[in-house]
């Protein structure tokens, strides 16, 4: 979620709300079809050792990661994807990799968001390979997704990550500060964090501190089947509590933030990730950590178990709701941004017991190109239309698909499509063919009507 989120924590009364985002050659729907059995290189592991200054604005240290060969076609090579390297001036980046190992490493491409490491010989189906690599992240200033708030720092999508190869080729998108491009399989990560001990870092996953040497603290954080890995470094304030559900929740916030205004996130913290729970599926993570700071420009911004977030319980509520559609039902956020910003728009709703009564008063569609479905390319070049489109149009059209195959078969449809592509990946085509299969009403004309493709 991203800027559509101002606009949605500012008509936060009405039943229409927005927030997130997707591009990249979008692929042909039925070649994308073809291609959802061959997503590789599959079952990521990654393992992380950084040192921080004495900030936390520098990091340094090594990464490697494992992975697999799921399809039948020899894999030659694989990308890093360094999307970080879009907040610098390529080729002076924030992030470097540097003496890379198991592999040979090409030039920066993609505005220096991609590295090509072609590997030694190449691996058939079902072969593991693993490249390594030295790491270095210098985090800028600015309060961004990735950026520094004074002593505070935020480190999303910090970590390089391997992109994704399917039918229609290895993914290699822009990055698009309009929304999202993440597109990443889920992914073991061990990561260590030598930091000093004046300093928290709230991160994906479960953490343990340990100590360190004279006045620093090692955070080791282990998070399984994840599709990224982010942190925070600062002198935070925390509030933690337990979910009803046993969800343990940790609120981060810093120093302009009031503790009551912590104290208050916590409470919907709590209460919304066991309402999400209870609809999807349980949340499998055993923790969240929330960072808030009321000067995000993008509103707020989810990770796996952990969430930038301005003081505002709709946008806490979208951001959590965000573990389920993206995190745990994973999809290509470049192309098709409405399966995870629409879905929690939507989830978001059913947690505040809103009908979508009243979603399409004053509805008009800028052009016959303009669809609910469509990719972050278009959204950038028509970002205002971002948020209208894909985050309110796109719920109004699942609260219109609940009122016309009935509540109960909506409810069913949700859950049991998260636990079909539970750790999966999520596409257009097989949502609507699972809402099809779901009702014995023709969904045509309403996939046309909503201007759902795919």
């Amino acid at each position: 979620m991203k800027k559509a989120l101002l606009a949605l924590v500012a008509s936060a009364a009405t039943a229409l709300t927005p927030m997130g985002a997707a591009h990249a050659a979008a692929p042909h729907p039925a070649t994308a079809a073809l291609a959802d059995t061959v997503r590789t290189p599959a079952t990521p592991s990654y393992t992380v050792n950084l040192t921080s200054n004495s900030s936390g604005s520098t990091w340094t240290g090594h990464e490697s990661v494992s992975f697999t060969n799921a399809s039948a076609t020899p894999l030659t090579e694989v990308y890093l994807r360094l999307w970080d390297n879009y907040h610098g001036s390529c080729p002076s980046t924030p992030i470097t990799v540097s003496n890379v190992t198991g592999g040979t490493a090409g030039s920066l491409e993609v505005g220096c968001t991609a590295l090509k490491v072609t590997l030694p010989s190449p691996l058939n189906q079902g072969q593991t390979g693993s490249i390594g690599f030295d790491l270095s992240i210098v985090v800028p200033a600015g309060v961004d997704r990735f950026g520094r708030d004074g002593s505070y720092n935020f480190l999303g999508n910090a970590l390089p990550v391997l992109a994704i190869r399917d039918g229609s080729g290895w993914h290699l998108d822009p990055y698009t500060n309009n929304g999202e491009s993440f597109y990443t399989l889920a992914s073991d990560f061990k990561v260590t964090l030598d930091h000093p001990s004046s300093i928290s870092v709230p991160a994906t996953g479960t953490s343990v501190d340990t100590p360190g040497s004279s006045g620093r603290t090692v955070t080791t954080a282990t998070a399984n089947q994840v599709r990224d890995f982010a942190w925070g470094a600062g002198p935070f304030g925390l509030v933690s509590g337990t979910s009803p559900g046993g969800v343990k929740i940790n609120v981060y916030r810093v120093s302009s933030i009031s503790s009551s205004s912590a104290n208050s996130m916590l409470s919907v913290a709590e209460s919304a990730i066991d309402a999400h729970s209870g609809r999807f599926g349980a949340y499998p993570y055993g923790e969240v950590d929330v960072v808030l700071d009321n000067g995000y420009w993008f509103g707020g911004m989810e990770y796996p178990g952990f969430v930038l977030d301005l003081v505002s319980s709709t946008a806490l509520a979208h951001e959590l709701a965000h573990q389920w559609w993206y995190g745990i039902v994973g999809d290509d956020e470049y192309n098709s941004p409405w399966l995870d910003e629409a879905f929690a728009d939507y989830s978001t709703d059913l947690y505040q017991g809103l009908s979508g009564t009243g979603c399409w008063n004053n509805v008009s569609w800028a052009s016959s190109a303009e669809k609910i479905t469509n990719s972050m390319a278009y959204w950038d070049a028509h970002s205002s239309r971002y948020s209208t489109v894909v985050y309110s149009y796109g719920k109004c059209a699942l609260h219109d698909l609940r009122r016309l195959i009935g509540t109960t078969a909506m409810t069913n449809l949700l859950r049991t499509y998260a636990q079909s592509h539970w750790y999966g990946v999520s596409t257009t085509a097989e949502f609507k063919a699972a809402a099809q299969a779901a009702t014995s009403t023709d969904l045509t004309s309403f996939w046309t009507q909503h201007r759902i493709d795919g």
